[in-house]
């Protein structure tokens, strides 16, 4: 009897140490004990009720250690984020795609042009974006860029912007920004009203804008001129109005070194 006691009451201690508050031991078990005092000892039924006990302890541990398990779902949150950083790279992937577009028009300009010859008629009124791999003659209305790969001849009206290997425009009236890989021309009677960019000028209409040429300018006699010019060589014909700087940064005169640093 002894032995079963000591033996009970030192698992039972234990166990309150492992597990705070955990009592295992029952009444009935403990009342059984008590009456087998002054009688023979069954190591059987002992046996039984230790098999009890220690069942119980285990149980009770494997309910402890279940929670521990249960924190599955921060991976949920951490796998989060890819959703995001799959959309950044759809941002990216159109920015790209948007960038590439541009650089695609603006080499349209540059590519060899064809022998093509479009004319939009005086009777005839566009809206929208126009392109050609050839040349252009814009006699009637066009609302809307105009692109093409050769020379791009104005003798009505545009409203937008314009890429060409050349530019003349005769009695035209142009809202917009001109560039040309060439020469831009604005004859007696245009006006234009936009920024223009070329190699080289000749202006003898009315243009109201800043002119950069990387070339020589001639500014004609007839032309009136709102805007700064920047160019290499600039020749300004008596009777010419110029509301603007003209600054000859092209030129390859070290103005400089002329005065001395």
């Amino acid at each position: 009897m002894g032995f079963f006691k000591d033996f009970k009451e030192d698992l039972s201690d234990a166990v309150d140490e492992i597990i705070p508050g955990g009592s295992f031991e029952d009444e009935d078990a403990s009342d059984d004990m008590v009456n087998t005092i002054g009688n023979d000892i069954d190591v059987d039924s002992e046996l039984s009720k230790l098999d009890g006990l220690l069942q119980k302890v285990s149980d009770k541990m494997d309910q402890e250690e279940a929670p521990a398990a249960a924190p599955a779902e921060p991976v949920k949150e951490a796998a989060a984020p890819a959703k995001k950083e799959v959309k950044s790279e759809e941002k990216i992937m159109d920015t790209e795609a948007a960038i590439k577009n541009e650089h695609n028009q603006q080499a349209l300009s540059n590519k060899p042009a064809s022998d093509e010859n479009a004319v939009i008629t005086s009777g005839m009124s566009i809206t929208g974006d126009l392109e050609s791999t050839g040349s252009i003659a814009v006699e009637g209305l066009i609302n809307g860029n105009v692109t093409c790969n050769g020379k791009l001849t104005v003798t009505g009206t545009i409203n937008g912007n314009s890429i060409s290997a050349e530019f003349f425009a005769d009695a035209a009236k142009i809202s917009g920004e001109v560039n040309t890989s060439g020469t831009v021309k604005i004859g007696v009677g245009s006006v234009v009203i936009g920024n223009i960019t070329a190699t080289s000028a000749v202006i003898a209409g009315a243009v109201k804008g800043d002119i950069d040429v990387k070339g020589p300018v001639v500014v004609d006699t007839s032309a009136v001129v709102m805007g700064n010019i920047k160019s290499r060589s600039v020749q300004i014909n008596n009777g010419a109005v110029i509301e603007g700087f003209c600054s000859q940064s092209y030129a390859e005169v070290d103005v400089e070194s002329v005065f001395g640093k």
